[in-house]
């Protein structure tokens, strides 16, 4: 969609608006007409002040694609959300002109929507302001500020000032795919409820029951829940975000995902041994290289895994594996029942690593989507159980994932494989992990996999600014603040002492969380019954049950906005005369990355050297024009393309960070796996890889409609 016509469209709907509210009328809104005219004008400001900076971006966002087929960075991001901001607004102003003098029309709800969403506007305004430093001050096609540490400093200067809460109220998701923001609205809810009873003395039913009681409130008080959500990205520690996450792992919410997930007829947790293991020398096959188990921190130490296969193969059921199973006593093995037919092994192997920042989460959280895979791949999948930060930061992960590649290349029969074709696969953090095992089997001098594939991998583990970066501020499941907390904790440099209640470890209170989760879930459901219930208000046929209170832009309550400046006001940026960004009374602490680990190239594999790089196999990486990590992706591809290795960069659209463990979810999480599916599938399939090829996502063309860039 063409920008001008947008904001042709915000121009119109807002003298329509201003010409009904400011005319004569006998409808008793009073007060109510007066907010929503003082409302409107701000919004016509910012439009008015936006429609130059948007051209400014348009006319050189595609210098910092990967290639012209692969539209895709974190400038053109910013401007698709600043669009999809601008059309919620003109569709709630068009709502309002056909509607008013309807015996039905919500005058206050209305009200409130609109000045959320000015408040959205008002600090994405801010944003693109921000996204304008960086461009002025980087080199042309270069997305982060890797050598200005003062604009990096100033960038979370302003992220911890800022007001966000009104990105997690009433415009909750407003960026991302429709069918995902009651998905979202129900996370946002659980999480903020579970952060007010987190830590205190409860047993597991008063948990559940005054979690119930608190995330009512949430789900009838859209500003309560958007503040609450700040409070809590901001200022819980590390354990509260181990334990939230940690959640998915309880046997009943794993119980239900394995219901409705794809049948395997192999999957069993396995215990690797800390023993010393030799490796052919790719160069010289009679040469061995010795590789040490886990060593970092604590000493030697077991490496836990996951194999999962669709099928039953040869050496799946043997003895020999049987000895490694964490379980006790041993699964019983499947070569007993007479109705399952062992199949041969497979010429493919796929290694996989979890993600989770790597802090939380384990191979158990991602089975959904590996169960689909195992199966439309026909392969068998080894997933990695690390240990996770802040009790052990790097390099003990690299370690324990390299010793467990190295292990299936020796052990490939007893996986059901013969390993003629080795793939490694991760998200977020595990797509990490598959760079990095890489680049040290690499420098091991051992045989490197056949290929990797990537989705939305993290490549630079720093607070250095990028546009995508400043997706943080609005992003309901990677905000800065937590993004920190886990890079911090990787890099060991989280010292953090604080612990919730005693015996209320992410592993010893499954039970009772799960009990908190499911009433959050309960109370959160209701937002699937009002989405469908959306379209009955739009023609006015539902009337309110309650209206939120008006809460000012000047107010100070709840942690709610202000535009006053903060005491260290003087460190900000400086901004177009006659505006400000809303700031918030919840000011939030954000640790910078100051550790040297974190610049280690085995942590952050866009500082690597190309030494380190080259001879890396084919690089697929998948990632999304909403993630926060996006530019990471860009310009890691960017990187190995310009050295001559082989890479690909596949963008989707309208999908958040960790959509894989979204994919059953939506129809478009869906597809985007689907997406990773056939890059694995490149790898295991294509005899010559060529280097530097960018595929467009499938989604491309059905999205083309719907896509404001064009």
């Amino acid at each position: 969609m063409d920008y001008t016509v947008v904001f042709a469209a915000l121009e119109t709907v807002c003298e329509d608006n201003i010409s009904i509210m400011c005319g004569p009328s006998d409808l008793p809104y009073g007060n109510v007409a007066e907010r929503l005219v003082t409302c409107i004008r701000q919004i016509q400001e910012h439009g008015r002040a936006l429609e130059p900076v948007v051209c400014s971006f348009t006319a050189v966002y595609h210098h910092y694609d990967f290639d012209a087929q692969t539209p895709g960075n974190g400038y053109r991001t910013l401007v698709k959300v600043l669009q999809a901001c601008l059309l919620h607004i003109i569709q709630k102003g068009r709502y309002i002109v056909s509607n008013y003098n309807s015996a039905f029309f919500r005058a206050e709800h209305n009200a409130s929507e609109m000045e959320a969403y000015c408040s959205a506007l008002c600090q994405l305004r801010a944003l693109l302001h921000l996204a304008q430093q960086l461009i002025n001050d980087n080199e042309c096609g270069q997305l982060y500020s890797l050598q200005d540490r003062d604009l990096s400093r100033k960038f979370v200067q302003e992220y911890s000032s800022m007001h966000k809460a009104c990105f997690y109220g009433r415009c909750l998701g407003f960026q991302f795919s429709p069918t995902l923001r009651p998905f979202l609205q129900t996370v946002v809810i659980s999480m903020v409820s579970y952060g007010e009873t987190y830590g205190k003395q409860q047993s597991g039913l008063g948990m559940a029951a005054l979690s119930l009681l608190t995330s009512g409130k949430y789900v009838i008080d859209p500003e309560l829940r958007g503040a609450e959500f700040e409070r809590i990205t901001q200022n819980l520690d590390m354990q509260f975000w181990k334990s939230f996450w940690n959640l998915t792992e309880s046997g009943l919410i794993a119980g239900f995902s394995r219901i409705a997930s794809c049948p395997v007829q192999v999957n069993c947790t396995l215990t690797l041994p800390p023993d010393t293991l030799s490796l052919p020398l790719a160069s010289d096959p009679s040469l061995t290289a010795t590789v040490s188990p886990p060593l970092a921190h604590w000493g030697p130490g077991p490496v836990h895994m996951r194999l999962i296969s669709h099928e039953l193969r040869e050496g799946q059921d043997s003895e020999e594996l049987l000895s490694y199973s964490r379980a006790d006593p041993p699964p019983i093995s499947m070569s007993v029942l007479p109705w399952v037919q062992k199949q041969p092994r497979s010429p493919w192997l796929l290694i996989h690593f979890h993600g989770g920042g790597f802090v939380a989460q384990t191979s158990r959280s991602h089975e959904n989507y590996l169960r689909s895979w195992s199966k439309e791949l026909n392969v068998p999948i080894l997933s990695v159980d690390y240990s996770l930060s802040p009790e052990a930061p790097f390099p003990r992960a690299l370690e324990e994932c390299f010793y467990a590649y190295c292990w299936a290349l020796n052990n490939c029969h007893l996986l059901g494989s013969t390993a003629e074709r080795v793939c490694l696969a991760g998200d977020s953090a595990g797509g990490n992990l598959c760079i990095t095992v890489s680049m040290k089997a690499i420098s091991s001098g051992i045989r490197v996999p056949d290929g990797i594939m990537a989705a939305y991998p993290a490549t630079l583990l720093t607070t250095d600014a990028s546009p995508s970066r400043l997706l943080t501020l609005i992003d309901p499941l990677l905000p800065l603040g937590v993004l920190t907390k886990c890079l911090n904790a990787y890099a060991g440099a989280d010292c953090e002492t604080v612990q919730p209640v005693v015996g209320n470890s992410s592993l010893s209170s499954l039970g009772r969380d799960t009990a908190v989760l499911l009433s959050d879930l309960t109370q959160g459901a209701s937002n699937w019954i009002q989405s469908f219930l959306d379209p009955m208000r739009t023609s006015g046929g539902t009337r309110s049950l309650s209206s939120a209170p008006r809460r000012s832009q000047s107010s100070d309550t709840r942690g709610t906005p202000t535009h006053a400046s903060t005491p260290n006001g003087g460190d900000h940026m400086h901004y177009p005369d006659g505006f400000e960004p809303m700031r918030s009374q919840c000011l939030a602490f954000v640790r910078p990355t100051p550790s040297p680990v974190i610049r280690n190239p085995f942590v952050s594999p866009l500082l690597a050297p190309n030494n380190l790089l080259r001879g890396l196999p084919p690089v697929h990486i998948v990632a999304s024009a909403l993630d926060a990590l996006l530019d990471d992706s860009v310009m890691f591809a960017k990187k190995l393309r310009d050295m001559g290795q082989p890479v690909s960069l596949t963008v989707v659209e309208d999908l958040p960070h960790g959509f894989l463990s979204l994919s059953q979810l939506a129809k478009e999480t869906e597809v985007a796996s689907e997406m990773c599916v056939e890059q694995m599938r490149k790898i295991f399939q294509q005899e010559n890889l060529t280097p530097a090829v960018s595929k467009l996502p499938k989604l491309e063309d059905t999205h083309q409609s719907t896509n404001p860039l064009g």
